[in-house]
């Protein structure tokens, strides 16, 4: 499970911020073992992004893919990257 935390940069919306995930969600569905994606906002306008991979390994891929092969999508100009906090970790129980 990759989890991603942040704000929006000053004056980004969420309506903007997921138009600006267009690239990003294309790109996503096409990644080798990408399960799902969730974005949620608190009320206090923490973003929470949650990935879904079959592996941590093909999170760890992904997300090194997301700066390097997306380096110049919109996506990171409408996050205040000074908040990010990121991780990726296995799944240790879950309930369908």
């Amino acid at each position: 499970m990759e989890i991603t935390t942040f704000h929006l940069a000053k004056g980004v919306t969420m309506k903007d911020f997921v138009a600006a995930n267009v690239d990003v969600d294309a790109w996503l569905k096409q990644q080798s073992g990408f399960i799902l994606r969730r974005i949620s906002q608190r009320a206090d306008g923490l973003v929470t992004d949650m990935l879904l991979w079959k592996s941590a390994r093909d999170g760890e891929r992904a997300a090194n893919g997301i700066v390097t092969e997306l380096a110049n999508s919109p996506v990171h100009g409408a996050i205040d990257q000074s908040t990010v906090d990121w991780s990726v970790a296995v799944c240790r129980h879950r309930l369908n």
